[in-house]
């Protein structure tokens, strides 16, 4: 596949300078904090699925096709599973051979994979090398990029295997003006284990490459690696902003983003304190990583078969529901499995009835409940799952105004809602309450305006008209002990962008979750195969996750910058984390080393390979 757009030649031509280096991203897993597990029940003619998914109805519909049953006749059970990360996106052979088993054999059976199991079979992200180029003018000015990437696709294709390295090429811009950017991905077949979407799916990807490469460019030019970024950003003016790619973002203030951050990072102070700590022996780096990322999954008119080949549009549904008490249900499509989205989304749809979040239910991971949706993945539920069950809200707050205006002998537009009340603007006494309002609308229909039918829900399906692009500035600083090549993270700050913060304690969760992700690719995961194919990572004996000890305590801030793609102007914020930080920790390690020669270092940054890169620019043997 080539993905491009400018002239790149003549983009290149203009170039005083062109950086190429070889970029590697290391195959990794999941590794969520429980495994797979699938539990079947055939009887009198239909199945039960309890499955450990993020995409319950994409395993309804398979697995009736796959058997021959009827849909209808397949309930899928999404429970509370301990984590995700695109490791549970997909259609599993364990689930169509207990499904299969339990029709034949007309019990229940159940499955539940071990660690070593989901190790070695589960599929694996990332694994993809890349020749990248990188055009600048002496100034500073970028002019083209190009990258050249192989990714190991593994034995066989999964759910969205192929699709990966091209939502990276999505991104490949960043958040710089190129005049030209290419984009061409091999997929290759392997005797591993299949790679499908983790944690960022593609975007870590091409973030580490262009955030590492730009700072070999500044290196080489003798330019600050954030002057080089401030002058080829986006302007904030310029939004929404069409890169050479013809992908236009949304919304973005990159400007403003990295300024937040300098609130936070006092630059000078550090390299004073570097120059300082250095002459004791200890080697400390900073590194910085400006990003945008592609979420929001996504506009049907570009994923489905007329555009990136999905055969499918990846719209969102949600019904909403008040009882005749009062209470307020919410059936949505999406299925959660911890990013706290239950929260989030029952903030939004108090908001449009005036009552407390706690009144709000939010019902998922049930297909034998709600319409049709199309699961978790690709920071999607807050921008479109949120995103329907705001507007199937909007439609029922809608038709609750015009039956209190009728009932007040008001016009629907002049009432309004607070304190839990639809009550006429500048006579809070005058109104309803939504129990009251609900009664009216089950129980005495003979109440409600002309031609309105009873009842009080609503359904609506979104299809959004564009992605989102979240975008932010990191830093991290390291230590590096030179003797062992042990790198230490001192300190990580970050400042994300996602539109307006719902809840604020989530979205800290979220970058939290999402940075120590990036850095244990960094500096410690790696599936490994050995010469002969054997998987020598098969457990966390011998694959390696950073743990509390080993991080610091994050600081984040944000800044908030409104998407017009939706009317809730939120953006998504499950990944930012990880596409942003593996590329901050790899450009902080090369800074600390740069004044012992060593000037480039791909990850992961085992004490090993930092050792030995110190070796070879000593021309010491390693």
């Amino acid at each position: 596949m080539v993905a491009g757009g400018g002239d790149l030649e003549a983009a290149f031509a203009e170039a005083d300078l062109i950086v190429e280096r070889r970029v590697e991203n290391p195959r990794m897993s999941g590794a969520p904090i429980e495994p797979r597990g699938v539990i079947a029940d055939y009887r009198s003619g239909s199945l039960t699925l309890t499955s450990s998914t993020q995409v319950p109805h994409f395993v309804r519909l398979f697995t009736a096709l796959l058997l021959g049953i009827n849909e209808e006749r397949v309930r899928v059970i999404a429970p509370e599973v301990g984590g995700g990360f695109g490791a549970k996106l997909q259609m599993t052979g364990e689930e169509i051979l207990l499904a299969w088993a339990s029709r034949r054999c007309g019990r229940p059976i159940k499955w539940i994979e071990t660690r070593s199991e989901h190790m070695a079979v589960c599929h694996h992200g990332r694994d993809q090398i890349a020749t990248v180029r990188m055009g600048v003018k002496r100034d500073g000015t970028l002019t083209a990029i190009h990258s050249k990437i192989i990714a190991d696709m593994g034995a066989y294709l999964l759910l969205l295997t192929p699709t990966i390295p091209s939502l990276g090429a999505f991104v490949m811009s960043g958040v710089y003006r190129f005049a030209a950017v290419q984009t061409d991905i091999t997929g290759v077949f392997t005797n591993k284990c299949p790679t499908d979407a983790i944690r960022g799916a593609g975007r870590p990807e091409a973030t580490h490459m262009i955030e590492v490469v730009l700072d070999q460019v500044a290196a080489e030019l003798g330019m600050d690696p954030l002057e080089i970024r401030r002058k080829n950003f986006f302007p904030k003016e310029a939004f929404p902003a069409e890169t050479a790619l013809g992908i236009v973002y949304d919304s973005g203030d990159y400007h403003g983003s990295l300024d937040k951050l300098l609130e936070h990072v006092d630059v000078p102070a550090f390299r004073a304190e570097q120059e300082a700590q250095r002459a004791n022996g200890i080697h400390r780096g900073i590194g910085f990583s400006t990003y945008t990322e592609i979420c929001g999954l996504a506009p049907s008119r570009i994923t489905g078969p007329a555009g990136f080949g999905l055969q499918t549009g990846l719209w969102e549904s949600a019904t909403v529901r008040v009882t005749v008490s009062g209470g307020v249900t919410v059936y949505t499509g999406a299925s959660p499995h911890g990013q706290g989205h239950e929260t989030t989304m029952a903030q939004v749809v108090a908001d449009k009835f005036g009552v407390d979040p706690a009144q709000v239910e939010i019902v998922h991971g049930d297909t034998a409940t709600g319409p049709m949706g199309l699961g978790t993945y690709g920071s999607r539920t807050t921008a479109v799952g949120t995103e329907s069950a705001a507007r199937a809200a909007d439609k029922l707050a809608s038709k609750a105004k015009a039956i209190v205006a009728h009932q007040l002998e008001a016009a629907p537009e002049d009432i309004e809602v607070a304190d839990g009340r639809f009550s006429v603007k500048g006579s809070p006494d005058k109104g309803l309450a939504l129990a009251e309002i609900s009664g009216i609308a089950h129980v005495q229909p003979e109440l409600l305006p002309e031609g309105m039918e009873p009842g009080l829900e609503e359904t609506s399906f979104y299809d959004p008209e564009n992605f989102v692009f979240p975008f932010g500035a990191h830093a991290c600083i390291v230590d590096v002990d030179v003797e062992t090549g042990k790198v230490k993270v001192v300190r990580y700050v970050a400042v994300d962008d996602c539109g307006p913060a719902i809840n604020p304690t989530i979205i800290d969760g979220q970058v939290h979750g999402g940075i120590a992700h990036a850095i244990g690719q960094a500096l410690y995961e790696r599936i490994h195969y050995d010469e002969d194919g054997q998987l020598t990572t098969g457990t966390f004996v011998d694959y390696a996750l950073p743990t509390a000890a080993e991080l610091p305590s994050f600081e984040t801030d944000r800044t908030e910058t409104p998407s017009p793609v939706n009317s809730l102007g939120v953006k998504g914020i499950g990944e930012a984390g990880t596409i942003a930080a593996s590329a901050a920790v790899t450009n902080a390690v090369i800074d600390a080393l740069r004044p012992l020669g060593v000037t480039y270092i791909n990850m992961p940054l085992s004490p090993l390979r930092v050792w030995t890169e110190i070796q070879d620019a000593k021309g010491g043997r390693t």
